[in-house]
């Protein structure tokens, strides 16, 4: 009889099956090589393996003249040329790999019966990429009309075929002649009724033509959908861009063009009327199948469900559709409503249709939801690789309930645990695990007092429903509550604590906001080891930042962005945070001071600081293929009243994939500080209640989806209240520039497009403590002067 540990006792056979499967291996690759040693034996005579493109060249033009304007042109130009050989780097059409497999097992296996062939081919061989295939006179004429699209009207894209040694192969080299852009010199509009006229001209400053502008095609269909936009918008539901068209004379001014943008004639009597909205009828289904079988609502407004009562309460998707009776159809509001009836994450699907009511001007609607399914179960399983050197397992274990109380609201519960180890090596004290459980509720409103925030429907006298405070998205009130337990083998066991109440809602394509009224954090240590005793005894301000807390704060956080078309497109966002003021009123309101120290809740001293930090990045295209970014990351903590330090967990540290990436995290400052001490220890005492780190990264697509990178970083932590000991940790303004770390490097990041795999070398130039090198460039060895990050997404 055999059992699961058979093999396990018996070397000496596995060692043959694996040498036995490698010898098979070798042979079938050998054939693979050896049959298939020329990629052009199967081309056939009146055809070439193409191989790939020249670099495109570009003549006769001076790219300094509308740069954005030619960057862009440019990119869609190359999007026309590129054609990607077999055996393509990365995607690359330039480059290739040195060992085309692909087309290699499909010399060898094409036209097989075999099925190891057949199969071997349909999965991993690729056919010849063939001259035929890429036509490159045709798209030369793509590129040629890219130009003309684009006001190169002179325009002109060549071609030469350029062959190789083996005549069957051959590589494509294009050159653009741009010439002569020719700009806007004029524009009207002719032929549109009054009152069409007069919301064209009361929007003017708004038209995406003006005199000056490229003669660009995008830049008219551009104004044609502003046009159509603006008349949806303000009642005209059955307008079309298609429904005027334009008129170029570029004859009268050289290099200029005269445009006039007319209304069709004989247009429907439907498309230069204004359409008001009438009945609102409302279908709330639990599957596809489902009729209604009962409804609610008077006149203007019907509700449609199954069941004694509907499944979810009327006014949350009333509150959600921002078409009202009586009210001039708006595109807008229609594509807010679907927004925010698709954003609340309740329907699988839903359905909009408008029906004109016969011999009037209204509108009827008829929406249609179908409830997606109400549980969701989930495991995740997570890889963790901390700042510190520590590694292990995370897995997470929990359930969705949406629509929990008919209001759209939904529930998160999940239990978690982690295992991490010191990649270092070591004892069982370097272990550590922790676990523990979340519960959130997250409602699709704003929860609030009414004096606050005006956030219900309500009918005016007159019977027209007044609106709530309109957001430009789903607005969201989240509870959280959490409960953790760390245990530190060898140090502590701590136990944390955690809820918070959060608003998130975003008032303009631009703007965002989160605010979290309440926020309280509960950190003690039931037990702690004598080792861990003495840390803190050789470091007596690590008493106060690791000692157990109570953290009650408010937290602001507004987000700035520039529109998604904007040529130098920048991000600034700002995190305002206090804890223990309102506490502190509290207790003074009992005959305590301000200032005392040390006053308790829930038997543990409360933190009492305020912490600002603000982060900015932008972005300058420099051509096509590259473009300049620049980042700057403030931040202060001043703690005060009850409190002579800040929290551990709420210092600042410099240093990492995404800080100053000559150096690992936490290895930098505060100020002038350098330790000798080991990587398990350094995080705890590493960080200060002041920032600055800057970069600078100069991005550039190498080929197909590989874009590389040289960045140049700075950046320290300062603190204060620091023991001797530690030498100069506060800041120095005569000697910034020396206290900065400063680094540079070189990175490559890959674009899958759902993700981004990016890779930093990142090489020390400065470090802010004294060596034993003078000068700037003062670290002392090579292994201590570079750093390798491994992570996901860009740094900024």
């Amino acid at each position: 009889m055999t059992n699961l540990f058979t093999y396990s006792n018996q070397p000496k056979r596995w060692k043959r099956l694996v040498r036995t499967l490698q010898v098979i291996l070798l042979i079938a690759m050998t054939g693979v090589i050896v049959s298939s040693c020329s990629t052009t034996s199967k081309i056939p005579d009146d055809d070439q393996l193409f191989i790939g493109l020249k670099e495109i060249q570009y003549k006769g033009y001076d790219k300094n003249t509308y740069k954005d304007h030619f960057i862009a042109t440019q990119t869609e130009i190359e999007a026309a040329l590129a054609t990607a050989p077999n055996g393509a780097l990365f995607g690359s059409p330039y480059y290739r790999t040195p060992f085309p497999y692909g087309l290699w097992i499909w010399n060898w296996a094409d036209g097989s019966s075999g099925k190891f062939k057949k199969w071997l081919n349909s999965s991993f061989g690729k056919a010849p990429v063939l001259m035929s295939k890429v036509n490159p006179r045709l798209r030369a004429s793509v590129a040629k009309s890219v130009l003309r699209n684009n006001g190169y009207v002179h325009g002109n894209v060549t071609f030469e075929e350029i062959t190789q040694r083996n005549p069957k192969k051959v590589k494509i080299g294009y050159t653009v002649h741009p010439d002569s852009l020719f700009l806007i010199d004029s524009m009207a509009y002719v032929n549109f009724p009054e009152e069409m006229k007069e919301l064209i001209d009361s929007t003017m400053r708004d038209a995406e033509i003006k005199k000056g502008d490229p003669f660009a095609v995008s830049s008219l269909d551009a104004e044609r959908s502003r046009l159509s936009l603006l008349f949806r918008n303000n009642g005209y539901y059955y307008y079309s861009s298609g429904y005027a068209s334009y008129l170029a004379d570029t004859f009268d001014v050289p290099n200029r063009a005269k445009l006039r943008l007319q209304l069709a004639d004989s247009l429907p009597e439907d498309v230069l009327k204004k359409w008001y909205i009438g009945q609102i009828r409302m279908k709330m289904r639990r599957s596809s199948r489902e009729e209604p079988t009962d409804s609610i609502g008077q006149r203007f407004l019907k509700i449609f469900y199954t069941g004694k009562r509907s499944p979810i309460r009327p006014r949350v998707i009333l509150r959600d559709i921002k078409l009202r009776p009586r009210q001039a159809f708006s595109y807008d509001s229609y594509l807010e409503s679907i927004q925010n009836i698709n954003g609340a994450g309740l329907f699988s699907s839903t359905d909009f249709q408008f029906t004109p009511r016969a011999g009037t001007d209204t509108l009827d609607l008829d929406l249609t939801c179908t409830f997606d399914k109400p549980w969701d179960f989930y495991i995740e399983g997570n890889m963790k690789n901390r700042t510190i050197g520590r590694v292990g397992p995370e897995l997470k274990v929990g359930f969705t309930r949406r629509n929990a109380f008919r209001g759209g609201e939904k529930i998160d519960l999940n239990l978690h645990g982690s295992y991490e180890w010191q990649t270092g090596g070591g004892g069982s004290d370097k272990n550590y695990y922790s676990y523990g459980a979340d519960a959130s509720v997250e409602f699709p409103r704003i929860i609030a007092p009414s004096f606050i925030i005006n956030n219900a429907l309500k009918q005016k006298k007159d019977g027209r429903i007044k609106l709530p405070r309109r957001f430009y998205s789903t607005p969201w009130t989240v509870v959280k509550l959490s409960a953790d337990i760390i245990q530190r083998p060898g140090y502590y066991k701590m136990h944390i604590v955690s809820g918070e109440w959060s608003y998130k809602w975003q008032t303009s394509e631009q703007e965002k906001h989160q605010f979290s009224p309440l926020t309280a954090k509960y950190q003690y240590k039931n037990s702690q080891t004598e080792k861990f005793i003495n840390i803190l005894k050789q470091h007596p301000y690590l008493q106060v930042t690791m000692s157990d807390y109570f953290i009650p704060k408010m937290r602001y956080t507004y987000t700035y962005s520039s529109r998604k078309n904007s040529p130098h497109p920048y991000t600034w966002e700002t995190t305002l945070e206090e804890s223990g003021n309102f506490v502190s009123l509290l207790f003074m309101a009992r005959g305590d001071s301000w200032n005392q120290k040390n006053k308790r809740m829930f038997n543990t001293p409360y933190s009492q600081f305020l912490k600002i930090e603000t982060d900015y990045t932008k972005t300058w295209p420099l051509d096509s293929k590259s473009k300049l970014v620049g980042h700057i990351n403030i931040g202060y903590i001043h703690s005060y009243g009850n409190a002579t330090d800040y929290p551990f967990t709420e210092g600042f540290y410099v240093g990492g994939a995404n800080s100053v990436r000559a150096f690992s995290a936490r290895t930098i400052g505060p100020g002038q500080f350098h330790g000798d001490m080991d990587r398990q220890n350094a995080f705890l005492y590493q960080h200060g209640n002041s920032k600055l780190v800057l970069n600078l990264e100069y991005r550039r697509r190498l080929f197909g989806e590989l874009h590389g990178a040289i960045f140049l970083d700075a950046g320290n932590v300062w603190a204060k209240n620091r023991d001797e000991k530690y030498g100069d940790t506060s800041f120095k303004l005569s000697e910034h520039v020396k206290q900065l770390a400063t680094g540079t490097g070189l990175g490559l990041r890959y674009d899958l497009e759902f993700l981004i795999l990016r890779v930093d070398w990142g090489f020390g130039l400065h470090v802010p403590y004294k060596t034993s090198k003078s000068g700037y460039f003062n670290i002392e060895r090579f292994k201590d002067m570079h750093t390798l990050h491994l992570a996901i997404g860009y740094p900024f």
